[in-house]
């Protein structure tokens, strides 16, 4: 019964008649706000990737490359990391357009990279199930990544297939979990990394237990991610879902995420960055962050956040920033939100510090501004719903509230602490309120 409710709820916060652009159009009364546009559509084949897959006749003339064809084995003991390289090489060095086929089989491989550009547009169909070996010496010179696509243009992804990273090997020799173990830069691997990737579609996919990140889109250009289904345990270790790094034009929708930690990361570099209907929890949230740490200057900006269900995680929707720091978190929008048992629903943290020993104070921080948050409803686990730890000096600026309403978990009355901040004169319908509004 309490599943058919949240669908509901859910159903009726996406369908608001309220859109990205109207929302927007708001915001330009604030002062040096750049205009929000929503990413250009990518394409692939020269065709719009909304569209879907492209049409039969060019289907049919494309090249099937299996990697069945190139000794894959599929026998669960076999690694058949040279076959795949094999199919791609051929793929790749066509003029042809291709179609790389993984049948419905269970394939080992190693940590293995696929470079482009390619001579021509590849779609990669993946029906059956990429397993990791869970042997860590294996990893050692892989630079933190198992699956690798890099440079690569025109490319889709997709096929109903699983990619297993095996990763609770790793999780166990994580030092977050292993308080002896030292953490350094040769952490765990991300299961399916995009490197400087263009016109990238990446549909109807599941990705579980890696061994650490799901999925990461570093420095691409135009990307569509829908229909993915990204599992881990509530307690792995930095299991992020989809990780956005230096990427712009990046659609995520439709798309469920259970994992150990933030189901979406958008961290520097990225702008034009649009997620809609997601289903989030367990895990740590939405996160815009962490930005700054160690000095750095870091800018994220233009993400819109529409229509999104969160249940049972350590936050809602974050941006989180180190002291120290510079550069900008600005021109974003969570709306038509879900919460149910969110220990942090709605936070700015730009205190973030993610260690053991206490950060030392310092003057210089990321500045937070021109943040919308509305339509947001639903349940807090702890009995601060909305908190806003600003700096002091550089404290977030123009930020807009309307019919925001969250309650604790037996609908009894939830707080906000909010300091060092300045409210948009449009807050309107809020529950719980900061002191400091009027």
């Amino acid at each position: 019964m309490k599943k058919v409710f949240f669908v509901i709820i859910f159903t009726i916060l996406v369908s608001s008649p309220s859109c990205f652009a109207n929302e927007y159009q708001k915001l330009q009364n604030l002062k040096n706000v750049e205009i929000l546009r929503r990413p250009k559509t990518s394409t692939v084949n020269n065709r719009k990737l909304t569209k879907g897959r492209i049409s039969s006749a060019r289907e049919a003339s494309m090249q099937t490359v299996n990697v069945d064809d190139f000794g894959a084995k599929a026998d669960g003991r076999t690694d058949d990391s040279q076959a795949f390289k094999k199919a791609w090489s051929k793929a790749c060095s066509s003029s042809q357009q291709s179609r790389i086929l993984i049948p419905n089989k269970t394939y080992y491989i190693n940590p293995i990279n696929f470079t482009g550009p390619c001579k021509s547009a590849i779609k990669l169909e993946i029906r059956g199930t990429i397993e990791a070996f869970p042997d860590t010496s294996l990893y050692e010179k892989s630079q933190r990544r198992w699956i690798f696509f890099e440079k690569v243009r025109n490319f889709e992804v997709y096929g109903g297939g699983t990619i297993n990273g095996n990763g609770q090997v790793w999780w166990k020799i994580s030092c977050k979990v292993k308080k002896s173990q030292p953490c350094n830069d040769k952490g765990a691997p991300t299961a399916l990394t995009f490197y400087n990737c263009t016109n990238l579609r990446v549909t109807n996919l599941r990705i579980k237990n890696p061994q650490q990140m799901h999925m990461n889109f570093q420095s691409c250009e135009n990307v569509e991610a829908s229909k993915l289904t990204l599992t881990a345990p509530e307690k792995s270790p930095n299991t992020d879902g989809i990780h956005v790094t230096k990427t712009r034009n990046i659609n995520i929708t439709n798309s469920v995420i259970k994992t150990g930690d933030d189901c979406i990361s958008i961290v520097d570099g990225s702008r034009k960055v649009h997620a809609t209907g997601i289903v989030c929890g367990p895990g740590h949230g939405i996160s815009i962050g962490s930005l700054g740490k160690n000095g750095a200057m870091d800018h994220v900006s233009n993400v819109f956040v529409n229509g999104a269900t969160i249940s049972g995680t350590t936050n809602g929707v974050r941006i989180k920033t180190w002291q120290g720091g510079s550069g900008y978190a600005k021109n974003i929008v969570f709306e038509n939100v879900l919460m149910h048992n969110v220990t942090n629903p709605i936070i700015i943290d730009q205190n973030y510090c993610d260690q053991d020993k206490p950060c030392q104070h310092q003057k210089s921080a990321v500045q937070v501004k021109n943040v919308v948050y509305k339509n947001i409803r639903g349940t807090s686990a702890s009995e601060v719903a909305m908190k806003f730890d600003c700096s002091r000096t550089v404290p977030c600026k123009g930020i807009v509230l309307q019919n925001v309403h969250l309650t604790g978990k037996a609908g009894g009355n939830a707080k906000a602490k909010c300091r060092n901040l300045k409210f948009d004169h449009r807050v309107s319908s809020i529950s719980p309120r900061c002191p400091l509004m009027k």
